[in-house]
């Protein structure tokens, strides 16, 4: 016979408090990877970190619980110049790839929702309006977009779309409604980061009808315009303080000048999504420098037996090879760094950056959930979050398939794709 909770049982709120010290950074380069990075760039990193450490880590448990995007931290990170993900916008101090590369190693460190809210603000929607917007949309965009005062989100993949966007369906054909020319969306989209409590959303649509060309361009789109409609997925397990909304575009009419006129074929999305491919192997390496810390913490506090797990010899080994696989990836994204900061770094590079450093830093998850044993499921102890948050890493910004199938083709010169 099972028996059902009592009612009488109290449940106290939000994330039990842990028993174990595993939030504090080791400043992790074993090999010295990072050796050679500038001073303003190593003060950029340090400033990321001091933020995660005050302002991230003692609050994102609950949030992430709750399933609640931290406005307050959003507002905290436009403060601080980080909301924009590293792209130049006039009037802001230019960002090296590196300075960038370090600060989405130390924000993924803290919290996977929140370095995918600069990723989603900064890197994706920004940086499309900054990238193949006119003068006249990066001026009424890019600073308020950076201050926070404006949330953007950008919308290519679909309900049936996801690896194969290159065939979406969400369409926009050229009308002329109340004397006004422009353009009328219809379609769906889904897993938009911001895209049901933003302001606007990049949307990608290709443009049909007798005098459309068949290509895929870019419009922005306000989130309050008649027949847009989002509703937050709910349900995940991963990314769970950032909301991904699933968007219906019904009869949604925009105006010439919302069309971003450098977008005007597939090539346009893939050069934005190009330069989000590295953030997202440096996120990887900070999601597992995250899990080795507190891995290596706990083994030194943790009493079984009557001895700290660390005097195990199973222990020190798991240590060793998680280590190894940080240094790894570490290694593999300061070099990939620096090709894209002498901009010679093509695609295939970025997305075996990408495909490599997800892999790994998902076997570092696992084995630091494993050593942490029943612990390694609370929330608290740090480990669960950036365990779960991966999955949702390894896929977004395309599937380890995909960026496979890049690389395969560059390896052999013949496409694999279907």
């Amino acid at each position: 016979m099972t028996r059902s909770p009592s009612r009488d049982v109290p449940v106290m709120p939000g994330v039990t408090a842990p028993d174990y010290d595993v939030s504090q950074p080791l400043d992790l380069d074993y090999v010295g990877a990072f050796a050679d990075v500038t001073p303003e760039e190593r003060a950029h990193q340090l400033a990321v970190r001091e933020f995660v450490q005050e302002d991230v880590l003692p609050v994102i448990d609950g949030y992430w619980e709750r399933a609640e995007v931290p406005f307050d931290l959003v507002k905290k990170l436009a403060e601080r110049d980080f909301l924009r993900d590293g792209v130049d916008v006039p009037g802001r101090p230019s960002i090296s790839f590196m300075a960038e590369g370090l600060a989405s190693m130390e924000m993924s460190r803290g919290d996977g929702s929140v370095a995918t809210i600069c990723g989603v603000q900064g890197g994706l929607a920004l940086r499309s309006i900054v990238m193949h917007g006119s003068p006249e949309q990066v001026e009424q965009y890019a600073e308020p977009m950076a201050r926070g005062e404006i949330l953007g989100a950008f919308a290519l993949t679909e309900p049936t779309h996801g690896s194969d966007s290159v065939s979406l369906e969400t369409t926009a054909r050229k009308e002329t409604r109340d004397g006004v020319e422009g353009y009328v969306l219809d379609g769906e989209k889904k897993w938009i980061g911001f895209g049901s409590c933003g302001d606007i959303t990049v949307v990608w649509a290709r443009l049909v009808g007798d005098d459309g060309d068949n290509q895929v361009h870019g419009f922005i789109v306000p989130q309050d315009a008649p027949g847009y409609t989002a509703t937050t997925i709910e349900g995940k397990v991963s990314l769970r303080a950032i909301w991904q909304a699933h968007i219906v575009l019904d009869d949604v009419f925009v105006p010439a000048s919302a069309a971003l006129p450098g977008a005007t074929s597939f090539k346009a999305t893939a050069a934005v999504l190009f330069a989000t491919r590295l953030a997202v192997a440096w996120s990887a390496v900070g999601h597992a420098v995250a899990c080795y810390e507190a891995a290596a913490a706990y083994s030194t506090q943790r009493i079984q037996f009557g001895r700290p797990l660390a005097k195990n010899q199973m222990v020190q080994e798991r240590l060793t090879r998680m280590l190894s696989l940080v240094t790894q990836m570490q290694l593999l994204v300061a070099q990939i760094t620096r090709l894209a900061d002498a901009g010679t770094l093509t695609g295939e590079q970025a997305s075996l950056a990408k495909y490599t450093t997800t892999r790994q830093a998902r076997e570092v998850a696992s084995i630091a959930r494993d050593m942490l044993g029943g612990n390694g499921i609370l929330l608290g102890n740090r480990v669960a979050r950036h365990f779960a948050d991966l999955e949702a890493l390894h896929t977004y910004e395309g599937t380890e398939s995909m960026q496979a199938l890049i690389v395969g083709r560059d390896i052999t010169g013949v496409s694999a794709f279907a």
